[in-house]
């Protein structure tokens, strides 16, 4: 096992501990409300549909999204287009 930092480690390819699980959480989170954007797409203004998607993105990445990524997203959400958003076991580390 190698110590990366307090609450971070790395073991057999994966990272472990505290902030592993945080960023695991994140993703799971930033996942959920993107499911629920597309679920009630029809029903949100594009703005209120932006505004979704900037903040499933960022729950994921923990800063602000580049504009173009939000705007591609918030593209794809309302033409339709199912954008799966899988969430590992574990964080691989390369």
């Amino acid at each position: 096992m190698t110590v990366i930092e307090p609450g971070l480690s790395v073991r057999n390819g994966f990272a472990e501990g505290p902030l592993a699980d945080a960023a695991l959480s994140r993703a799971a989170r930033g996942g959920r409300l993107l499911a629920k954007l597309q679920e009630r797409a029809r029903l949100l203004t594009d703005g209120q549909l932006r505004d979704g998607v900037h903040w499933a993105l960022r729950c994921f990445t923990q800063e602000q999204p580049a504009v173009c990524q939000v705007d591609s997203f918030t593209a794809l959400v309302r033409r339709g287009v199912c954008i799966d958003w899988p969430v590992p076991d574990r964080v691989p580390c390369t």
